[in-house]
């Protein structure tokens, strides 16, 4: 979306921004539920079987241990209440708030809640074919650099860019860089402690002269984080021309955060990953953690969203378009942000979240963030078949 930010943070903005995400969502879910308006449920009569897509609005329990539901649409809002004896209690844990879903039941007598037997989510197709390269040739994923910290391993860059330039790394045509390029400047308190470059200018630069260790061959694909440069606001436009400028190494392609692009015909979503937070908050710990944030990127993938829930750690700005919905199943679905490695399959999509070259600060061991640091994924864009190779000792 880089080039096409028009949201000024009106009231108004933010309507059409929900707007637009209901409207693409629930196209997703018509194809699987015979749903009504919200008015219109409202107008049939008791005992009805009845199907509604919305975004939920608010999720409690009862004293009695059910779930009530509240769902709207463009036309209102309307209660649905899951059952606790239905089975559906695994389901109703994953549901975050604002996350477009579709319930199916039958109306109580007096017509003002609708019993639900089945909830469903926009998801993946389960039977999905992925794209393949027609030859071999390869892609690193790699994220959260962050140049100009006291931490950044050098060293561990170093080898993995000497690497680069080994005959066993020739396959590797391609360079994907998910966010977070340097340390930037006052993101977390007493940052200014940790800090070897104290000028976000000089950190590009310094990012920019390592960026040139790297084959001149090599197509480098970059996307911004939240340490970065930008506004917090998600999504996030590319840099600035005058950042652009110093990264300008082998024409690396700078695009927005989240953007999708084509490898050899493999679709690739990048996405920083600072939703990844909410969704391990919110989620029952077997669901999604920090130590497999996979399984959280598997629920952004099923929700066919980057970033459902709006109000919390993840700051959105209004666009006319919802940017952040997931329109066109990827290939594999790439992240960042929380410092950990990880990688699925969901529905023939590969997860992957690819660590970090920046080792343990201060602040992470006040929050308990142990990351893996130095790991480079090799992706097989012919086969999506991964490794990973590590480049940190110890």
């Amino acid at each position: 979306m880089t080039g096409r930010s028009t949201g000024t943070g009106e009231y108004d903005d933010f309507v059409r921004t929900f707007r637009d995400r209901y409207e693409r969502l629930s196209t997703i879910l018509r194809g699987r539920v015979n749903h009504r308006p919200a008015t219109a449920i409202d107008a049939m009569p008791g005992g009805s079987d009845a199907a509604m897509i919305g975004l939920v609005n608010d999720v409690r329990s009862t004293k009695s241990g059910h779930w009530l539901i509240e769902l709207e649409d463009t036309t209102g809002t309307f209660p649905a209440l899951v059952m606790k004896d239905k089975g559906l209690a695994d389901l109703v844990d994953e549901i975050l708030m604002d996350e477009c879903i579709a319930v199916e039941g039958t109306l109580a007598d007096d017509s003002g809640i609708l019993f639900v037997d089945s909830l469903h989510f926009p998801d993946v197709p389960h039977n999905r074919r992925p794209n393949l390269a027609d030859r071999h040739v390869q892609a690193a994923l790699i994220s959260d650099v962050h140049v100009g910290s006291d931490e950044f391993m050098l060293d561990a860059w170093n080898r993995f860019t000497d690497w680069l330039h080994t005959p066993e790394a020739a396959p590797v045509e391609y360079l994907l860089i998910a966010g977070d390029m340097v340390e930037g400047v006052g993101v977390y308190p007493n940052q200014d402690e940790e800090l070897e470059i104290v000028d976000i200018y000089d950190q590009y630069e310094a990012f920019s002269e390592h960026l040139k260790d790297v084959p001149g061959d090599t197509e480098i694909v970059m996307i911004p984080g939240n340490h970065d440069a930008v506004r917090l606001a998600e999504p996030q436009p590319g840099f600035n021309d005058e950042l652009r400028s110093i990264m300008d190494v082998h024409d690396a392609r700078i695009v927005s955060n989240p953007a999708t692009v084509s490898l050899e015909g493999v679709k690739v979503l990048m996405y920083h990953g600072v939703s990844l937070d909410e969704v391990i908050a919110e989620l029952p710990a077997e669901k999604a953690s920090y130590d497999e944030p996979e399984k959280a990127m598997c629920h952004l993938l099923k929700k066919r969203h980057v970033a459902p829930q709006f109000g919390g750690r993840t700051r959105v700005a209004p666009e006319e378009r919802d940017y952040l919905v997931i329109d066109d199943v990827p290939d594999v679905f790439h992240t960042g942000h929380v410092h950990k490695l990880g990688w699925r399959k969901y529905h023939n999509v590969l997860a992957v979240n690819s660590g970090c070259w920046q080792a343990q600060t201060d602040f992470q061991k006040s929050v308990n963030i142990d990351p893996d640091s130095g790991f480079a994924p090799i992706l097989d864009l012919d086969t999506l078949d991964m490794t990973v190779r590590r480049f940190s000792r110890g």
